[in-house]
C-alpha cells in the first residue's frame, strides 16, 4: 500500500524539484503538494497523509506552526520532516522538540531524501505492526468480556467495560449466525470453513458499522461449530427506524448478498438488560437442536418456535416416554406403533402447531440426554440436528409422522452404536482404508455406510482422534504420497496429481504449497539439486 506524502513549500521551483528529484512511486509514495502551512493543514483535514515534508519559513503559516498544530490535533501521528537552510538550524532544533521525524538541510540531495523516505517506511511498518497487535489484544479482551456475559459468569468489571459500548438497560437478544449445511459439511476442510466464516464476519461488521464490536467470530469454536455471535439491542433498530425483526432481516439479507454464502440466524429470547443476555444466549443454543425438526428457513426466533397456547401446555408425556423407550431398544415396529399412538393422542387433544412443537421439543431434549449419558464428549445437539435433516426428504414434511418415524429409526441405531462403543475399532479400520484407497473418491458418507456408523458421529469421532476434519486428513495422506512420487519417480506434475486422487491440478498445486511451502516443480528440483 502506497504511503501519502505532502510536500509543502512556497517556492514553486523547489516543489517541482522535489517532485522530480526521484521516482517517488518506486519508493512507495504518492505525492501531493501545498504552498504554505495553512493550505497543507486544510488538505490534511480532508485527505489524511502519512508524511509531511515542509519548509520552515513560509507565508500565512510556517512549517513549524504546521508541525505544532498537527501534534495538538487528531493528526498527531503524521511523520514530519523539516526542510531548512544552515541559518535556520535553531528552528530545526525546536522542530525536533515537537517530535519531528527528521530534518533535511537545503539543497536537498537525492540519496539523503531516499534514506529518510526508507526510514519513514520502516517506522510506518513497525507502527502498523504495533497497532495491529494492540487491536488484536483489545479485540481479544472485548471478546472475553462478551463471553463472560453470554455464559452468565460476569462481574462488575465486565459490566463497567461493556457499558461504554452498549446501553446495558436496553431490551436485547442474542443472535447466532451460522454457516449453512453446505459450509458445515465434512467435505469442506477446516481452512475452507474458516475462510467462509471470515467472509460472513467481514460482511456482518460492515453492516453493523459502529456496533461491530458486539459481534464475535467463532463463538462455539470448542464445539467445532462455525458461527458468529451478535448482541442486538433495541437502540440499534431505533437509530435506523426499524423494528427488531426488520433490522435482523436486513442484516441477514446483507450478509447473503455480499458473501454469496447461505446463512442461517437463530434469534434467542428477548430479555431486559445486559445482565440477562445469558438467558437469550441459552435459548439460541436450544434452537440449534430443533433446526433439523423444523421446516428449513433462514430465520428462527425463539419466541416463534416455543409458542405456548392460552389454554396451557399439553405434553403427551406417556406416549412420548413410550416412544423414547422404543427408540432406545431400536425396535422399528414398536417405534411405528408408538408414533401412531402419539399422533393419535395429539389429534384427540385438538393439536395446534405450538402444542406439537412443545411435544417435539420434549422428545428431542430427552433423546439428547440419553446420548449425552453414553458419550458426553461430542456435540449431541449437532448430531441430532444432522440425523433429523438426513432423514427428511423432498415431499416429506419435517416434523410429520413419516419424518418422525425415520428419525426415530436412525436415532435408535445411533444409540446402539454408542452403547457398543464402535469408535474403538472402526477408526482403525477406516485409517487402513484411507491408506489403501486414498486416491479414490472417498467421502465420509460412503465410509459411514460401509462401516455402519452414523456419519455425523463418525465426523466428530474423527476430529476428536486426529484433530482435524476427515477431508484435511485425506488431503494430508494424498500430499504425503505425492511428495514420495515426486522424489522417487519421473512422473509429470499432472500425472502425480491424478495418481493421488486430484482431478484438478491447480487445486493439487495449492494444497501442495500449503503443506510443503513450495510448488511441486520446485520441490522436485530441490530434491535433484
Amino acid at each position: 500500500m502506497m504511503l501519502k506524502v505532502l510536500l509543502v513549500d512556497d517556492e514553486p521551483f523547489i516543489l517541482q524539484g522535489l517532485k522530480l528529484i526521484l521516482d517517488w512511486e518506486a519508493e512507495g509514495y504518492e505525492v501531493h503538494t501545498a504552498t504554505n502551512g495553512k493550505e497543507a493543514l486544510d488538505f490534511i483535514s480532508y485527505n489524511p497523509v502519512d508524511l509531511v515534508i515542509a519548509d520552515i519559513k513560509m507565508p500565512v503559516m510556517t512549517g513549524l506552526e504546521l508541525l505544532k498544530e498537527l501534534r495538538e490535533t487528531k493528526h498527531s501521528d503524521v511523520y514530519f520532516v523539516i526542510l531548512s537552510g544552515f541559518a535556520e538550524f535553531n528552528y530545526a532544533q525546536e522542530a525536533l522538540r515537537y517530535n519531528c521525524t527528521d530534518y533535511i538541510v537545503k539543497p536537498v540531495e537525492k540519496e539523503q531524501l531516499i534514506t529518510i523516505l526508507r526510514k519513514v517506511s520502516a517506522l510506518n511498518t513497525e507502527k502498523e505492526s504495533l497497532n495491529l497487535d494492540r487491536a488484536k489484544k483489545e479485540r481479544a479482551f472485548l471478546d472475553r468480556n462478551l463471553m463472560s456475559l453470554l455464559s452468565g459468569k460476569y462481574d462488575k468489571g465486565n459490566l463497567e467495560f461493556l457499558s461504554n459500548k452498549i446501553n446495558i438497560d436496553d431490551e436485547m437478544c442474542y443472535l447466532e449466525v451460522q454457516l449453512d449445511d453446505v459450509a458445515l459439511s465434512e467435505d469442506y476442510s477446516d481452512d475452507e470453513k474458516k475462510e467462509q466464516l471470515k467472509k460472513l464476519y467481514s460482511a456482518a461488521t460492515e453492516f453493523l458499522k459502529t456496533d461491530a464490536d458486539l459481534c464475535v467470530m467463532d463463538v462455539s469454536d470448542s464445539e467445532k461449530i462455525y458461527d458468529l455471535g451478535f448482541i442486538y439491542t433495541e437502540s440499534m433498530g431505533q437509530r435506523l427506524q426499524l423494528t427488531m425483526k426488520e433490522f435482523i432481516s436486513e442484516f441477514l439479507e446483507f450478509i447473503i448478498v455480499n458473501t454469496n454464502l447461505p446463512a442461517t440466524i437463530l434469534v434467542g429470547k428477548t430479555v431486559s438488560g445486559i445482565k440477562n443476555i445469558s438467558k437469550s444466549y441459552g435459548t439460541a443454543n436450544m434452537l440449534r437442536s430443533l433446526q433439523g425438526f423444523r421446516e428449513k428457513k433462514r430465520l428462527y426466533y425463539y419466541e416463534d418456535e416455543y409458542k405456548v397456547t392460552d389454554s396451557g401446555i399439553i405434553i403427551c408425556k406417556k406416549q412420548l416416554d413410550d416412544l423414547i423407550e422404543a427408540i432406545e431398544k431400536g425396535e422399528h415396529v414398536n417405534i411405528r406403533e408408538k408414533v401412531d399412538a402419539f399422533y393419535g393422542e395429539m389429534k384427540n387433544t385438538g393439536v395446534t402447531e405450538s402444542t406439537m412443537n412443545l411435544n417435539i421439543n420434549y422428545l428431542l431434549f430427552q433423546l439428547i440426554h440419553l446420548a449425552s449419558e453414553l458419550d458426553s464428549e461430542v456435540n449431541q445437539e449437532e448430531i441430532l440436528r444432522m440425523i433429523s435433516e438426513s432423514t427428511s426428504e423432498e415431499g416429506i414434511r419435517r416434523g410429520g409422522k413419516t419424518h418422525l418415524c425415520r428419525m426415530a429409526y436412525a436415532y435408535g441405531e445411533y444409540l446402539a452404536q454408542l452403547r457398543k462403543n464402535v469408535s474403538k475399532g472402526v477408526l482403525g479400520e477406516i485409517e487402513e482404508e484411507i491408506k489403501k484407497n486414498y486416491s479414490s473418491n472417498l467421502t465420509l458418507k460412503d465410509l459411514s455406510e460401509k462401516y455402519f456408523i452414523n456419519s455425523a458421529y463418525l465426523g466428530q469421532l474423527f476430529r476428536k482422534k486426529y484433530g482435524c476434519s476427515f477431508k484435511d486428513y485425506l488431503n494430508e495422506k494424498r500430499i504425503e504420497e505425492a511428495s514420495r512420487l515426486l522424489r522417487k519417480s519421473d512422473m509429470k506434475i499432472y500425472e502425480v496429481a491424478e495418481a493421488v486422487g486430484y482431478k484438478d491440478v491447480d487445486y493439487f498445486v495449492n494444497k501442495f504449497i500449503e503443506a510443503n511451502g513450495c510448488t511441486p516443480t520446485k520441490y522436485k528440483k530441490n530434491i535433484g539439486a
